[in-house]
């Protein structure tokens, strides 16, 4: 379920609020002081979408793991970086 942000139009307070999709027009019918807040998404993942590497001992733990497990493979499947 995601989670929306709104701004109250009296006060300015912003707040999030958790709630399917189908319970946002109900909440923003019976609320309405309250306005929808633009707000990124979640799209996944830091170290899987390449934004964020991963730790330097997993790193050297994967080469230690493909060094010990290569059978005469000469180009490792493994990316380290």
């Amino acid at each position: 379920m995601p989670t929306y942000t709104f701004r109250n139009k009296d006060t300015g307070e912003v707040f999030e609020q958790f709630m399917s999709i189908s319970e946002l027009d109900v909440y923003k019918e019976s609320h309405p002081e309250l306005v929808q807040q633009p707000s990124a998404p979640f799209i996944g993942d830091a170290v899987r979408l390449g934004l964020k590497k991963a730790d330097p001992a997993f790193r050297d733990y994967l080469k230690s793991m493909n060094k010990a497990n290569s059978k005469g493979v000469t180009k490792s499947t493994i990316n380290y970086d």
